[in-house]
């Protein structure tokens, strides 16, 4: 597609997502759209769906943005078809929610903007994107899903429990991708976790999860979580990965979005010969770095790695009152300041694959951050989910 009309298409859905209800207004007219013309579709959706709302605009953002490389969006694409196979969704589904999609950018579009050249170019998009998740979701040959059972519940701070789990049959993600998961607790709803460890052939798992106080899942979760539970875990998403032929890395996490970039330092440590990895760890608090022994340990043993604490108060507070540890003789010292800037400070990392994990804010800034620094936007990768 030229060029040319893959702009006039990203122009269009700026406008559409510009203001801070935007993303918000799009997703509910595809969802009405769909619905409007397939009820029977809206079974294979849960009552509440806010947090869907929000990852259909991230996602169609995240795709829309990276139009001109189309083998990335296709490669994401297809990873979501197959994970909607979880809800019951089948291959001709895909082509009701495009038409629901062209509806809700019609809809959406500034009127002034919206010409029969803009609708053109988006039905060719939509329908190219459409076909590659009808395509993705009939030739799957793997479970829709996994049964999982609980063997083990960490609270390791009041707000944060590591979870590890024994799944029936081994899951095959790799190390950096994340999964969606479904717990007796909240029946019908699903929650995107990263793991954080390689995968293994005995089905184990570990998920780091962080309560959020606004939302359904992650409270029960941290809180109510017992060994012996049966979860269900859906097929793996995300493309976070360290390429051996482009050299050196550098990995930034903040809270639990240190759990992809754990798995892969795990991974790489069971191999003699790796590229060098600089692993900027931040949060707010000293105890917010809850697996730092870890990777210190892992700092340790393995030479290649350097891990840079930073954190942005040098005290715990008053809730968390244990003592701040230091790194061990002969590893990094702790930094202080807002992660990104702490990050940025260095340089532009242009010689670096870069990944980014945490939560939408921190990667934002993060790129910012990055960006005022010159780094080269193409070597950063992060998840959109």
């Amino acid at each position: 597609m030229e060029a040319f009309a893959i702009a006039r298409v990203q122009l269009s859905f700026a406008s559409i997502v510009a203001t801070p209800t935007g993303p918000e207004r799009f997703a509910s007219a595809f969802y009405t759209a769909l619905w409007a013309d397939n009820p029977a579709l809206r079974e294979l959706f849960p009552a509440g769906m806010e947090s869907m709302r929000h990852r259909f605009a991230t996602a169609v953002g995240w795709a829309v943005n990276r139009l001109s490389d189309f083998a990335v969006v296709e490669a994401f694409l297809s990873q979501l078809a197959r994970d909607h196979r979880k809800y019951g969704v089948r291959p001709e589904h895909f082509r009701a929610a495009g038409a629901a999609m062209l509806v809700a950018v019609r809809e959406c579009t500034p009127l002034i903007l919206w010409t029969a050249a803009l609708e053109h170019t988006w039905r060719e998009i939509i329908s190219r994107l459409v076909a590659a998740m009808a395509i993705a979701s009939a030739e799957d040959d793997l479970p829709a899903v996994w049964g999982a059972t609980v063997v083990g519940h960490e609270r390791v701070m009041p707000d944060l429990a590591i979870i590890r789990l024994e799944s029936d049959s081994p899951i095959p993600y790799h190390a950096g991708q994340y999964m969606s998961v479904q717990t007796p607790h909240r029946p019908q709803m699903w929650r995107y976790l990263s793991a954080a460890i390689p995968p293994n052939p005995q089905g184990q798992i570990e998920f780091h999860v962080r309560r959020v106080s606004s939302g359904w899942v992650s409270p029960a979760l941290v809180g109510e979580t017992a060994v012996g539970d049966r979860w269900v875990i859906g097929p793996p998403l995300g493309g976070l990965h360290v390429d051996r032929s482009r050299g050196d890395v550098l990995m930034i996490a903040s809270g639990t979005g240190l759990a992809p970039l754990r798995a892969q330092l795990m991974e790489m440590a069971m191999r003699g010969d790796n590229p060098r990895v600089h692993l900027f760890y931040g949060g707010k608090y000293p105890c917010d770095l809850y697996d730092i022994e870890t990777l210190w340990h892992l700092a340790m043993t393995n030479p290649w790695l350097t891990v840079v604490p930073v954190v942005e108060e040098k005290e715990n507070p008053w809730w968390h009152p244990v003592p701040v540890l230091e790194p061990p003789t002969g590893l990094h010292r702790t930094m202080y300041g807002k992660l990104g800037k702490v990050v940025a400070q260095f340089g532009s990392w242009a010689d670096r694959q870069i990944q980014i994990a945490g939560s939408p804010s921190m990667i934002k800034t993060t790129l910012y951050a990055l960006s005022a620094a010159g780094t080269p936007r193409q070597n950063i990768s992060f998840d959109p989910l």
